[in-house]
């Protein structure tokens, strides 16, 4: 095609200068002349600034028309999730998953007809086995555990499923009121996450899990150490059940963050007890220990500064020697938790680096079992509640993690949909389209707490309906009774598994025998001391 024929590059921009010429010709004679005129200089100048400009080689092409580019990548994600995107992709939550979150949340038990969606012969696909004798469904609201053993004075009955961390400043103030009054309703707790309590996770009077991180937001003396007097004073209010210590979490594990001075609100000043005008960071360690048995030493100190609560930790499992070490200063001081919250790798509900939310730290399934077995080994399990967090939706995912060694789940973007949630993926910005992320007041004005607070204790209510019905149809009374032979995954077009069969489960006490014969646990237990992290 001869050069003179071919489509120009600035084509677009020549059109605009001839409609504006024409408009221009036609003031005067024609009502509409002016609006041409301001359209198409507009678009002209715009032209002109696209080819002077130094900063975009496609806009200096491609003059006018080249902001299409940055107009489609601008609605991509909503096209994607609107338009494209399939029921059952994750990216990082499906449709369907994210569906049965508004259902339940809106009093809709969640039934579908027709059929699963689910391709029931893909390799992966999980399921739990019924029994030919099920029974009578048990009410949920048993569905509880008690977290504190003999070292504990004032133990917690908890849920089965609760909310997970997530702080006042990530979230607004009207989500975390929505979620402290839903978890108020309906029995369950509420993670205040590391940026300590605000007055909006204690206005509605809902059971609190204070995390305690390498901050020591709500706790920390003008230099940024433990004040234990703070520290006091918080963990005495009632709402108050239980102490966690954030090691890592798992969106981000073996990373600080930084809450820049510009975001640091009055509130959030007062909350976390840091200045105002200054960069608020959180350390990517902690500062009031540094080995396995100083740790047990701080443990001690906060079950005696707040009561006798049940003190325990969160962690992201990664060295796993390091977990381990923490397993033997237990045995060597004496000193026990009382629980330990397993995060997934695949969990994370603001930003974090991209390396780091993709490839770093154990998803949660591995972590647990890793923890639970270990705990077994030690011959600890039975004093120590285990808690999950990573990705929980739905009642099948709560049987999942349940079946191979956890005592209760968390879930932190699942409440996050029963609040409103829409999976726009614009935490970071403080532009949060539904007001649940954000710290503008205007934003987080549209989220209306009762109707949410309802929406929270119905998604945790009909939940709980769910897994007392699966649970029924597996024969079971309650979810502690729930084993991995009840887990069934198939692992080819042909076969299926139970879950005792795929994976690796210690005996009580082999690792403190030494007859351990599983060559991962049993190394990585002897490079394990109680003196010190390091291998």
């Amino acid at each position: 095609m001869p050069d003179l024929l071919r489509p120009s590059r600035y084509t677009a921009f020549a059109v605009c200068l001839i409609l504006l010429a024409f408009w221009a010709l036609l003031v005067g004679r024609h009502p509409l002349a002016w609006s041409g005129v301001v359209l198409f200089g507009a678009l002209s100048l715009i032209g002109v600034h696209d080819v002077l400009q130094r900063r975009h080689a496609i806009l200096r092409n491609y003059p006018v028309i080249g902001h299409i580019r940055w107009m489609a990548e601008l609605v991509r994600p909503e096209i994607r999730q609107y338009l494209i995107e399939a029921d059952e992709d994750a990216a990082p939550f499906s449709r369907s998953q994210r569906s049965i979150v508004y259902q339940r949340a809106k009093g809709d038990a969640g039934e579908q007809p027709f059929g699963t969606l689910l391709d029931t012969y893909r390799d992966g696909y999980e399921f739990v086995a019924h029994s030919m004798m099920p029974v009578t469904a048990a009410d949920p609201a048993s569905f509880r555990i008690t977290i504190g053993a003999d070292q504990c004075a004032k133990p917690y009955s908890a849920s089965v499923f609760n909310v997970s961390a997530m702080s006042f400043g990530s979230l607004s103030a009207n989500a975390i009121r929505a979620l402290n009054a839903g978890a108020k309703r309906g029995g369950f707790s509420h993670d205040t996450g590391e940026g300590s309590i605000s007055p909006y996770h204690l206005e509605m009077g809902g059971d609190i899990v204070w995390e305690v991180a390498s901050g020591y937001f709500g706790c920390r003396t003008p230099d940024g150490h433990f004040d234990p007097d703070k520290f006091a004073a918080q963990a005495a209010a009632e709402q108050v059940k239980m102490i966690e210590i954030k090691l890592s979490q798992g969106a981000k594990p073996g990373h600080g963050g930084v809450l820049p001075a510009a975001k640091v609100t009055p509130e959030i000043s007062r909350t976390r007890g840091v200045p105002m005008g200054q960069d608020c960071i959180s350390p990517p360690r902690h500062s009031a220990f540094s080995t396995p048995l100083e740790m047990m030493a701080f443990i001690t100190q906060l079950r005696t500064l707040s009561g006798g609560k049940p003190v325990g930790f969160k962690l992201c499992i990664g060295h796993p020697w390091e977990f381990m070490s923490i397993v033997k200063a237990m045995l060597e001081s004496g000193v026990v938790v009382d629980f330990i919250v397993v995060d997934g790798g695949e969990g994370g509900t603001g930003a974090a680096p991209t390396e780091f939310s993709d490839h770093i730290g154990a998803p949660m399934r591995e972590g647990l079992l890793f923890v639970h077995n270990t705990l077994v080994g030690a011959g600890l399990r039975d004093r120590i509640k285990i808690g999950v967090a990573g990705k929980i939706v739905s009642a099948f995912d709560i049987a999942s993690v349940l079946a191979i060694g956890a005592d209760w789940a968390n879930a932190a973007r699942g409440f996050m949909f029963a609040v409103g949630c829409v999976q726009s993926r614009t935490c970071n910005t403080n532009r949060c389209p539904t007001g649940v992320a954000t710290q503008d007041a205007v934003r987080q004005g549209a989220l209306v707490v009762p109707d949410k607070a309802e929406r929270v204790y119905n998604f945790h209510r009909l939940t709980l309906r769910a897994l007392s019905d699966m649970l029924a149809a597996a024969g079971l009374q309650h979810p502690d009774e729930l084993k991995p032979h009840h887990l069934v995954r198939r692992v080819s077009a042909t076969e299926i598994r139970q879950f005792s069969q795929l994976h690796t489960f210690l005996q009580p006490g082999e690792l403190l025998t030494g007859d351990c014969e599983d060559s991962f646990y049993a190394e990585n237990w002897k490079r394990a001391s109680a003196a010190t992290f390091a291998a």
